[in-house]
């Protein structure tokens, strides 16, 4: 090669290379499937504001947060992500929907909860059964119905939508199970909800739970898709991570919600394993279930 030749060969180089390193990094690729995260995914004791988790969370490719409050919702809008279930209110994981001393109380909250949500643009309110307390699922199943019957045409009307978290009874430690929960099986939901019969009164399919409860996870969310509006993820057992240590093939999983057409929300609820990197984790999950 001549000397001009290779002189201008190093300078095209090094053009390349500088207008390499000026491009910006292109944004993850967002498959099917949207993900949200939770504040817990960042540890016990994160080191991060909200406001630096939001950031990682928009880069990483997550779309929004579940169960944050209105005071925060400014801060995720500012990162350009949602509150894609908003917290409960008037419930709570003891008294449930099927306490009917408390009905009245609990349909204010909705009421309440619905006008907020739909200002903001929030889609999902959760709720819960609540624990037994030795009623029996047929008796708490049409306490429950009758509340829902009485706030599922203002959920209709504003398009919010109320969303029954199914359990597991299972494990007594909260941190891993919900003892004595009346919605620990997914049937219960499903009936809870044609009994209702509205859009907007849905179930938050968890998966965890549903494998440890009902297993069949998948053949589950198909059989009952259309009952189904929000989706929570863990790794089973242990409720850490999603990776080759669960059982739950989550690739799998996702590849089938993204199948049926799901256009809500897969929101993670796992706890990270104490030692590993939070933001690795976020990032390695994220892609699982990029399908």
């Amino acid at each position: 090669m001549r000397r001009r030749e290779f002189l201008a060969a190093l300078a095209g180089t090094g053009l390349a290379a500088a207008s390499q390193a000026q491009t910006p990094p292109a944004k993850p690729r967002r498959g099917r499937v949207k993900q949200a995260l939770m504040r817990f995914n960042f540890g016990r004791d994160p080191k991060l504001s909200f406001d630096d988790m939001c950031r990682e969370a928009a880069r990483i490719g997550y779309v929004g947060f579940d169960l944050i409050g209105p005071q925060d919702w400014p801060t995720l809008e500012k990162h350009g992500l949602v509150c894609t279930m908003a917290p409960a209110i008037g419930v709570t994981i003891r008294d449930g929907l099927i306490r009917p001393e408390l009905h009245e109380a609990i349909e204010r909250a909705f009421h309440s909860e619905i006008d907020q949500c739909a200002a903001h643009g929030v889609p999902n309110i959760i709720t819960v059964g609540g624990e037994r307390h030795g009623i029996g699922y047929e008796e708490g199943k049409d306490k429950a119905a009758a509340l829902l019957n009485r706030v599922k045409a203002h959920a209709e009307e504003k398009g919010i939508t109320i969303c029954i978290e199914v359990v597991n009874s299972k494990y007594t430690d909260p941190e891993v199970g919900r003892a004595d929960a009346i919605f620990d099986h997914l049937a219960w939901g499903v009936d809870l909800c044609k009994r209702v019969n509205s859009p907007r009164v849905k179930i938050l399919f968890d998966i965890y739970h549903v494998q440890i409860m009902d297993g069949d996870v998948c053949a589950n969310i198909r059989d009952n898709f259309q009952w189904i509006a929000h989706f929570h993820a863990a790794g089973v057992p242990g409720r850490h991570e999603l990776d080759d240590t669960q059982e739950l093939n989550y690739r799998f999983v996702a590849k089938t919600i993204a199948d049926l057409g799901f256009a809500g929300y897969i929101a993670h609820e796992w706890r990270p394993t104490p030692g590993r990197d939070v933001i690795e984790n976020l990032q390695r999950v994220f892609e699982i279930m990029n399908v």
